[in-house]
């Protein structure tokens, strides 16, 4: 079979490489939106941590009460002291309520916005599925986060698993990234970006969220072509992930994920 999407009149088959391709960006964007989102805003003026801190005391607190360094090696794409700097500032928050705290805001947006979306229930069970069946090898984020417990709530299970899928997608990104000889500030600059938070943002965007320093580098077509070359190898890593599903649930999973017109 080939690698493109195949989608005919009643709903064709789509192999697990294709799957990849197909619900990344929506899961991307949809299992990250809340770490943007007016729920996590609350928490930060609840527990007195800037966003910043949250963010990776919360997102990277599966780690566990770890060097700043080990989590600059999870999260790859930011500047290693902006990382140090955030995680040593979230360190008023303990790493366990960290977790609890972020993981509830995800089920809270999760409910605000998906909450009137069809197909949430089957998702959940589809996601839980590929999460469950994937390796962990390569994604710590990924299995600190399989690890935490799900909600019985559908929608906010369904969110929390696009959270988890994401992780896993960005842990197999890393090790394409790393693979084609890039690092972090010409992988983010070499390319636009589906499935952020924001939605589609531009290279030097995505430069200014992780904080690099202006000004940037221009970018060669080799590069950009290398950065092609390692999207491209992420689809083919997250493709064993997608292929514990069934063809019929593979092509299931593809229809359900238009629901990413959800703004």
């Amino acid at each position: 079979m080939q690698n493109d999407v195949l989608l005919g009149d009643a709903g064709r088959m789509v192999d697990s490489r294709s799957t990849a391709a197909a619900v990344k960006g929506t899961i991307g964007r949809l299992g990250g939106g809340f770490m943007i989102s007016r729920e996590a805003k609350q928490l930060c003026e609840r527990t007195g941590l800037g966003p910043r801190e949250l963010y990776f005391r919360g997102r990277c607190g599966v780690l566990g009460e770890v060097d700043a360094d080990v989590v600059t090696s999870a999260a790859v794409f930011f500047p290693p002291g902006h990382v140090r700097e955030s995680w040593e500032g979230g360190r008023k928050l303990a790493v366990e309520e960290a977790v609890e705290l972020y993981t509830a805001a995800c089920h809270a947006w999760g409910r605000r916005k998906l909450g009137a979306v069809e197909g949430c229930v089957r998702i959940a069970d589809l996601l839980e599925k590929v999460a469950g069946g994937a390796s962990v090898l390569g994604a710590p984020l990924f299995a600190g986060w399989r690890a935490v417990p799900l909600p019985d709530d559908r929608v906010a299970r369904a969110t929390q698993l696009m959270h988890v899928v994401r992780e896993l997608r960005g842990g197999v990104h890393a090790i394409a990234i790393l693979s084609k000889g890039l690092d972090a500030l010409t992988a983010a600059l070499a390319t636009d970006h589906e499935g952020t938070p924001i939605g589609l943002s531009s290279g030097r965007d995505m430069a200014r969220f992780f904080t690099w320093p202006e000004p940037y580098p221009a970018i060669s077509e080799e590069t950009a072509a290398r950065r092609r070359e390692a999207e491209d190898l992420t689809d083919e890593l997250m493709a064993p992930a997608f292929a514990v599903l069934t063809d019929a649930e593979r092509d299931e999973l593809v229809t359900l994920m238009r629901l990413g017109h959800v703004h």
